[in-house]
């Protein structure tokens, strides 16, 4: 008894066990208890099961949802198909990523090709966008009228009505894919091998080893790491994957898992969402752990000494001429054509139509005409469109702020008990929402706060809700981010503070914040684009009331009227470029390293 008070009065007297402690308890609450809400209701009977069992007894065990997902006659249809959709294209995005992503890599960071600084921004271009919103420019160039409705660029120029395997689909959403997550290899790939001395290359070159041989012996494995990491991070994220491929898979039926649980619980079939969910975070886990089995002893590797680092440069010789060429023509494909597709349709008063006499202005500043679109005025006037952009800024703006800081205290939580349990546990408790697909976290947060619980009223419908959710979901890069930060902060500053009476709150105020507002302001620039372009996490969460700019584009969408879509993904890129440069230009925030760090 005397050894459990003296335990409760360091904690209580300690900041950094209180400070512990707190984190432990947020993150038990917003992760393990929703965690465990959602497995123990698909092993439990509800009151909506007695319409299809009459036998149901609410709040009994039992598997019959587990089974009913994995073996019953429509496993096929709802389980089945959709994984194997989802794990294509998974494996063919990780693949082509990691071939395009490593390629700019190599030749931006070992290569003599010039304008590097203009190609290291362009790569980082498409990260700042929503990987679905190139969905809308595929569409644009490749629609055909049999499944569309009306005819895309491909058609009307050139007479040409693309098959439906190449509008809709597996390739479509494979390409779009590509196109947004090869900058995570090309991030991760290009900071391992710039730290990379030539002289280990060179000296194997000397000895008579072939190219190959380097590669496969020297180079391979100092970089498989950073090949592993991204591998992974691109697998889990194209695996749960909803926005692009519900636009180009839903109109042919092409379902993937995010797509089906989308569906399940839009159709109110909750038990089979989360049975759905749970795979797909099982899924994610077991890659994770793969990855980390298959790097095993290798991320030992030590390239980086006390002597200068030589980097000798590969001439491209008659090559740089093409590799120039090629990589802008791939640079501007995968960034800033289909921005302009977007903005050009923007103007498109007849979908379909691309001749000149066809441009207006109506959907950006028209007054109501129920001869288009149902009479839905010009975004710029849309009380529904300001209101989404408030909302939007509200949420990214205090869940950006909020995440950063919290991710430095938890940085400095781990950084200070990296060795004991707590430390531990709030590492491993503050990495989990990563292991969550973005859709199947808001089905988990949508059955814990759709109903008052513990200390909380029912924040469904609530812009409250959907701040706590991004706040919790970029816990693992705010943290990341945060515990890197500390780990540079030399203890000495604190300390001295601590000996002359400091308290704990103002330490950090006037010594640690300071110190670390370089990359706070790195971790909230990268949390803000983020929550900017989120639509998986919360899609399922918005009312009409807490709409976003990103769910106004899927509503848009889902009527058909593309337009006003492409509008307002125009005002979502327009505000995170904004906010790109301001960070960038006036913080010194530094995107690159945010990601790839």
């Amino acid at each position: 008894m005397a050894r459990a008070k003296n335990i409760l009065k360091s904690v209580l007297t300690n900041p950094l066990h209180l400070i512990s402690l707190i984190a432990i308890i947020f993150l038990g609450y917003t992760i393990v208890i929703p965690m465990w809400e959602i497995v123990s209701h698909t092993f439990t009977w509800h009151p909506e099961d007695l319409r299809a069992n009459k036998g149901a007894i609410p709040g009994n065990l039992t598997l019959y949802h587990w089974a009913h997902v994995m073996y019953s006659d429509l496993s096929s249809s709802i389980f089945y198909k959709p994984l194997l959709n989802s794990f294509n294209i998974a494996v063919f995005v990780s693949f082509f990523s990691l071939l395009v992503g490593g390629g700019l890599a190599w030749l931006v960071t070992r290569t003599d090709l010039p304008f590097k600084k203009t190609f290291a921004f362009l790569a980082i271009i498409p990260y700042m966008l929503p990987s679905w919103i190139k969905s809308f420019a595929w569409l644009i160039v490749f629609k055909n009228d049999r499944v569309g409705g009306t005819q895309g660029m491909l058609q009307y120029v050139f007479g040409i009505n693309p098959p439906d395997w190449v509008s809709y689909g597996f390739l479509p959403i494979s390409i779009v894919l590509v196109g947004h997550y090869y900058t995570f290899f090309y991030l991760l790939i290009a900071v391992s091998l710039s730290s990379i001395n030539s002289s280990l290359e060179e000296t194997a070159d000397i000895l008579g080893a072939s190219r190959f041989t380097i590669l496969r012996k020297i180079t391979f494995p100092l970089v498989l790491p950073a090949i592993l990491s991204a591998l992974i991070l691109t697998f889990s994220k194209s695996m749960g994957t909803f926005g692009a491929a519900a636009f180009l898979g839903l109109p042919v039926k092409y379902f993937t898992i995010a797509t089906m649980l989308y569906g399940s619980m839009k159709n109110r079939m909750i038990s089979d969402a989360y049975v759905l969910s749970l795979i797909l975070i099982i899924i994610s886990s077991l890659t994770i752990y793969i990855n980390q089995r298959a790097i095993g002893k290798r991320k030992s590797y030590a390239t980086i000494g006390g002597k200068d680092s030589r980097k000798s440069l590969t001439p491209l010789g008659f090559w740089i001429a093409p590799s120039v060429i090629l990589v802008f023509l791939f640079m501007f494909s995968a960034g800033i054509f289909p921005m302009l597709l977007l903005l050009w349709q923007t103007f498109m008063l007849q979908d379909g139509n691309y001749s000149l006499s066809n441009l207006t202005t109506h959907y950006w500043f028209g007054d109501s005409d129920f001869s288009i679109a149902s009479g839905e005025v010009g975004i710029l006037k849309s009380e529904t469109i300001l209101l989404g952009l408030k909302n939007s800024l509200t949420i990214a703006f205090v869940a950006a702020s909020v995440a950063a800081v919290m991710g430095l205290i938890f940085g400095y939580v781990i950084s200070k008990t990296r060795k004991t349990l707590s430390g531990k546990l709030v590492e491993q408790l503050s990495f989990m929402p990563y292991l969550i697909p973005g859709i199947s976290f808001a089905a988990i947060y949508l059955s814990m706060f759709a109903q008052p619980k513990l200390l909380l009223p029912a924040l469904y419908g609530t812009l409250a809700l959907v701040i706590l959710i991004t706040i919790v979901k970029e816990l693992p890069f705010a943290t990341r981010s945060g515990t890197s930060t500390m780990l540079q902060i030399s203890g000495e500053l604190e300390e001295a503070a601590k000996l002359h009476g400091a308290s704990w709150p103002r330490r950090f105020l006037n010594i640690i914040m300071p110190l670390s507002r370089k990359g706070l302001l790195s971790a909230f620039l990268l949390l803000f684009i983020s929550a900017m372009k989120e639509l998986d996490l919360i899609i399922l969460l918005v009312t009409p009331k807490t709409s976003t700019l990103t769910t106004l584009t899927f509503r848009y969408a889902e009527k058909g009227y593309q337009q006003y879509a492409n509008a307002v993904v125009i005002i979502i890129i327009t505000l995170i470029m904004l906010t790109h440069f301001i960070a960038t230009k006036y913080g010194k925030a530094d995107l690159s390293k945010g990601i790839g760090g």
